[in-house]
């Protein structure tokens, strides 16, 4: 058996449990991993009330996930028990991270980088792996371009920035003003108190815009970016998914969901040996405080990642 954050029916977090659940075994090509720490995204909560991507209860949540392999499928050659790996297995299909134990295809998982701890190394995946193929493979940045990361200091923004550093990018980032300073620190060139001032009326000509918010930012994007460039959209909207005025300027605009990539986990993984990408980690909960953690996601000015550990 094993402790698992499970639930039932879809709601607030009052409808999260801690219970003992049956230990998962690995299938052919598989891995067992004692969870050691397991991110928290904001994917979380959205699933957790509206069962996004993954359906109807019951399961149990978490994509992000560090930790020790624990015993091996008939077939793996890349990974024995022992091991530390991390990953984000499974992604939008429910993975369960949010336990004490998870499987997974072992193709799905990286080597931990031995600079990173448990913690540090949870809380990269969802986020690296969603700014490397937004900005990598589906904008195809390059070096001397010109990029705006919306939300600059959050998960997906902190890591992006530095990505687009270590292309040789100019990165312009929006934060509160408070955050400014940390931003800068991770390479960013300009930055943008959206609180202050609309960075439709002060940013121009920018080749590629990330857009990790909801609401109208894609869309008011758009007016920012070159004819020709790329709007990276991680939110998807209902209305026009490629927008006439986008449309009209040869602007590649498509809502990109992150999957699961091995190839994106190790070239994360050498940024980090390269000291080319750090992760910052605003807060840890120990798996019986999960309920905390989703408030804390839900609460939404977190600077970096939430990180729930799991100790034994």
């Amino acid at each position: 058996m094993m402790r698992a954050v499970t639930q039932t029916v879809l709601g607030g977090t009052e409808v999260l449990e801690l219970t003992e659940v049956e230990r998962p075994e690995p299938y052919y090509g598989e891995i067992l991993v004692r969870v050691r720490a397991a991110g928290v995204n904001p994917v979380d909560p959205a699933a957790r009330e509206l069962g996004l991507y993954i359906g109807h209860p019951p399961f149990t949540l978490g994509w992000d996930v560090s930790g020790v392999v624990e015993k091996v499928g008939i077939g793996v050659t890349r990974f024995k028990p022992g091991d530390e790996v991390y990953g984000m297995p499974n992604f939008p299909h429910q993975a369960g991270t949010h336990a004490e134990f998870v499987t997974a295809p072992s193709r799905q998982f990286a080597r931990k980088p031995a600079s990173l701890s448990h913690v540090e190394a949870a809380a990269i995946p969802l986020c690296g792996l969603t700014a490397w193929q937004a900005l990598v493979d589906h904008a195809r940045l390059r070096a001397g371009q010109r990029v705006l990361i919306h939300a600059a200091a959050g998960g997906i923004g902190h890591l992006a920035v530095q990505i687009a550093k270590s292309i040789g990018a100019h990165v312009i980032g929006t934060a509160s003003a408070g955050k400014h300073d940390f931003v800068r620190g991770l390479g960013a060139d300009e930055m943008i108190d959206y609180k202050a001032v609309d960075f439709a009326e002060v940013v121009s000509n920018v080749d590629v815009a990330l857009s990790t918010l909801p609401g109208d930012h894609a869309e008011r994007s758009i007016s920012v970016i070159r004819d020709g460039g790329v709007l990276a959209q991680l939110y998807y909207s209902k209305r026009d998914a490629k927008f006439p005025e986008a449309e009209a300027r040869g602007i590649e605009t498509r809502f990109m969901l992150v999957e699961p990539d091995l190839i994106g986990l190790q070239a994360l993984s050498r940024l980090v040996d390269e000291g080319k990408l750090k992760v910052h980690v605003a807060e840890t909960f120990p798996i019986e405080d999960f309920a905390k953690a989703h408030e804390a996601m839900e609460h939404g000015s977190a600077t970096g990642k939430l990180v729930i550990t799991v100790d034994y």
